[in-house]
């Protein structure tokens, strides 16, 4: 009798509201698109070629997924394509083809499918491949290693790497408006500081994002930079840097957001946010990565389901019926 009918189980939010996860995905990506072509316009055709392989290798790997599930073609809600970009911007330009793939099935396949698809992953399907990567391949996702043939007109030594071992002590060796421009190593999206925060305002007022996490994050992440430069100056860089550089902004607004992995309530989001950002700057500063964005959202997903159960308290109470 109910042979044909099916429980699904998921993460919330559960609340349709009207909105679509396509347009939703689309919108994203086009926030996330100055940033990308800043990235390719500084660092040329390789990183052109890095972020069309993963976009394109991540919607692969969704349909072969879909195949191999029996389910229908999902890729058209643009999730896979999101998944692929959003990578790519983690990645730096130079990239080998198999390093791509590689991430991008990670991401998709453990990171998301095998968890029964969007909507279900408890993490942040972008951030277990970047981990997975970084954890397995530390010198290709070392810029100062990986980007060192690259000329440019800027220096080459990240920000980030130099405030962890050799001391920057202000913003004189690293200017706060290059660093917004993109004006240093990193990752092929995740430097033009401008561009992403243009983008995350725009998911802001749009409707697509909460502020809650960004603004918790940001806030967090620059209170815990400071406490470290009052307590020992000559050691670590000033807030404002870690704020601007690495995969803090994009971080914040693009993969601390994601909707299965993060909180729906006020007060869950708020922490959520300032955990993240606590962690960065912790990992940063005292811990084995030069950059502790990835792994902070990471844990921060962990905590997610024992966060989501602070709710507001009911008002009222409910009446017994016979």
């Amino acid at each position: 009798m109910f042979k044909d009918k099916y429980f699904i189980g998921s993460h919330a939010p559960f609340l349709h509201n009207g909105s679509s996860v396509a347009v939703r995905n689309r919108h994203i990506m086009l926030a996330a698109l100055p940033a990308a072509f800043m990235g390719i316009f500084l660092y040329g055709p390789p990183a052109l070629g890095v972020v069309a392989l993963s976009i394109s290798s991540a919607m692969i790997w969704e349909l072969i997924m879909n195949r191999a599930t029996g389910r229908g073609a999902t890729i058209v809600d643009g999730n896979a394509a999101l998944i692929g970009l959003l990578l790519a911007m983690l990645l730096p330009a130079s990239a080998p083809w198999w390093f791509v793939v590689i991430g991008t099935f990670v991401a998709v396949v453990l990171g998301k499918e095998i968890y029964g698809g969007i909507g279900c992953n408890p993490f942040n399907p972008v951030l277990v491949g970047a981990a997975v990567l970084t954890l397995s391949w530390k010198g290709v996702m070392n810029f100062d290693e990986a980007l060192v043939n690259y000329d440019m007109s800027f220096t080459m030594l990240s920000p980030l790497t130099a405030m962890k071992y050799y001391g920057v002590q202000g913003p004189e060796s690293y200017p706060i408006a290059d660093m917004l421009m993109g004006r240093y190593a990193g990752g092929i999206g995740s430097t033009f500081g401008l561009g992403l925060v243009a983008g995350g305002v725009y998911l802001v007022l749009r409707g697509f994002i909460r502020w809650e996490i960004p603004v918790s994050f940001l806030a967090s992440a620059f209170l815990t930079a400071l406490v470290f430069r009052l307590v020992s100056p000559e050691l670590y860089g000033p807030p404002l840097l870690h704020v601007v550089t690495g995969y803090t902004l994009i971080g914040a607004f693009f993969l601390a957001t994601e909707d299965s992995s993060s909180p729906v309530n006020f007060v869950p989001m708020i922490i959520f946010g300032a955990g993240a950002g606590f962690l960065t700057i912790l990992i940063r500063n005292i811990g084995g990565f030069v950059d502790g964005t990835v792994f902070a959202i990471l844990m921060m997903n962990v905590a997610n389901p024992l966060l989501d159960k602070i709710r507001p308290r009911a008002l009222g109470k409910g009446v017994e019926h016979a």
